[in-house]
């Protein structure tokens, strides 16, 4: 299981935090990311990309597994139970996506578009399980949700209410398909 989610830039400050497995308090989640960062940031890019060790908040047997592009750590903390590459392979189709979605993904994308960020991360990871692995599936279901998100808003100023059939049918769907 996934028990959470960071992404850090060279500096240490988190541009994205999904915790999956509860850390209560506002002080010991920036523990964790500073561990997770110390962590990672320490080693050599000539070294693996995934370590074993212990973080207090999660137990011991924690594997983090990171992979470093240009000025951010993607770092998805897990259980001894994940395959190592099966996790680095998450990883690259998150990384994809977010490159796609934004056209060249850079650090001020995921500051400036974190909601778009997170709608990314839950279409390939929701309570620490894996979803969607399909980077053509998971940005279908991402723009199904921005047209559906200014959709409503051109509804809410015009004062016009559609159905649940005529929304789906302005986003390519059938009720039959659900």
């Amino acid at each position: 299981m996934i028990k959470g989610i960071v992404i850090v830039n060279n500096s240490g400050k988190p541009r994205l935090v999904k915790f999956y497995q509860n850390v209560f308090g506002e002080e010991r989640q920036q523990s964790v990311i500073r561990r997770v960062f110390q962590q990672v940031s320490t080693r050599s890019d000539s070294f693996c990309n995934y370590l074993e060790g212990s973080i207090p908040e999660w137990g011991d047997n924690i594997k983090l597994i990171y992979r470093h592009y240009a000025t951010l750590y993607f770092v998805f903390a897990v259980d001894a139970q994940e395959s190592d590459l099966g996790i680095l392979d998450l990883i690259q189709v998150f990384v994809e996506a977010l490159d796609k979605q934004f056209e060249n993904v850079c650090e001020l994308d995921l500051i400036f578009h974190s909601d778009r960020v997170h709608y990314i991360l839950d279409e390939i990871v929701m309570g620490g399980m894996v979803l969607e692995t399909n980077i053509n599936s998971i940005l279908q279901a991402v723009n199904d949700q921005e047209r559906m998100h200014k959709l409503s808003i051109k509804n809410a100023t015009t004062g016009k209410s559609d159905t649940v059939d005529a929304i789906s049918t302005k986003l390519g769907a059938s009720r039959s398909a659900w």
